[in-house]
C-alpha cells in the first residue's frame, strides 16, 4: 500500500485502505494503528474522519457494495434486452466472483453483526435483481424467485469452491458452466413453448411442468 501525505488523506483513503485489510484478514485485521502506519499518518488523522472502527467499517463495506453490486447493476442497465444482461451478468459472475476477496473474507467470518447485515442486503439486493430481469423474460414472480435465489447459491458455491481449489476448472468450462446455468434456470420459458408450437411437439421437462403449474 503506498504511502500517501496524512494531511491529504480523505474518508474514502481510510476506507479503501480498510478494505484491503478486510480482503487480507477479515474484519478483525480492520484495525486503526496498522492502517494508519500503512498510509503513513496518525490515529488523530483517522479520528478526524471516523468517529471509531465501526464507522470505518461500515464506510468500508460501502465500498464493497457499490463496487461489486451497484455499479454492476448500473452496467448491466446499459444492455436493452434483459436476456443478455443474465447472461453476461452469469458469466462474469461465474469467472470473476472467485476474485472479490472481500466478499470470501465475509463469508468465512460470519461472526460480525454489521458485516452480516450487509451481506443479508446485498445478497437480498442481488436476488430481487435477478428476479426482476426473470420475470421480465416470462417467468412467474414465484418462478422467478426461485431461480434467482439457485443463481445466487451457485454463485456463492463457486466463490468458496474456486477459493479451495483454485485450479480446478480453467476458463473455458467457466464458459461452459455458465451456459449451463442460463440454459437450466434464465431461458424464457417462452421460448420452448413457441419452438414447440412452431413444430406441433408439446414441452418437455421442468418448463413444461412449470406451464402446468400456472395453469393449475
Amino acid at each position: 500500500m503506498r504511502k500517501r501525505t496524512a494531511g491529504r488523506l480523505t474518508p474514502r483513503d481510510w476506507a479503501e485502505a480498510a478494505l484491503e485489510a478486510l480482503a487480507r484478514g477479515g474484519v478483525e485485521a480492520v484495525a486503526v494503528e496498522p492502517i494508519a502506519a500503512a498510509l503513513g499518518a496518525t490515529k488523530g488523522s483517522f479520528y478526524w474522519h471516523f468517529a471509531n472502527r465501526e464507522s470505518l467499517v461500515e464506510a468500508a463495506l460501502d465500498l464493497w457494495e457499490q463496487s461489486r453490486t451497484d455499479d454492476v447493476i448500473r452496467q448491466l442497465e446499459g444492455i436493452p434486452d434483459p436476456a443478455e444482461r443474465l447472461r453476461v451478468l452469469i458469466g462474469t459472475g461465474i469467472e470473476l466472483g472467485p476474485t472479490d476477496r472481500v466478499e470470501i473474507a465475509l463469508l468465512a467470518n460470519p461472526g460480525y453483526p454489521p458485516a452480516l447485515r450487509r451481506m443479508r442486503r446485498v445478497a437480498q439486493r442481488r436476488i430481487g435483481y435477478l428476479a426482476d430481469q426473470l420475470q421480465a423474460l416470462g417467468w412467474t414472480p414465484a418462478e422467478a424467485r426461485d431461480r434467482a435465489v439457485l443463481i445466487a447459491y451457485l454463485y456463492v458455491g463457486n466463490m468458496q469452491l474456486a477459493h479451495l481449489a483454485p485450479r480446478l476448472v480453467d476458463a473455458r468450462a467457466h464458459r461452459r458452466q455458465a451456459e449451463i446455468v442460463y440454459d437450466a434456470l434464465i431461458a424464457a420459458p417462452r421460448d420452448e413453448h413457441a419452438a414447440a408450437r412452431r413444430s406441433g411437439a408439446r414441452p418437455t421437462g421442468a418448463r413444461a411442468r412449470s406451464a402446468r403449474s400456472r395453469r393449475a
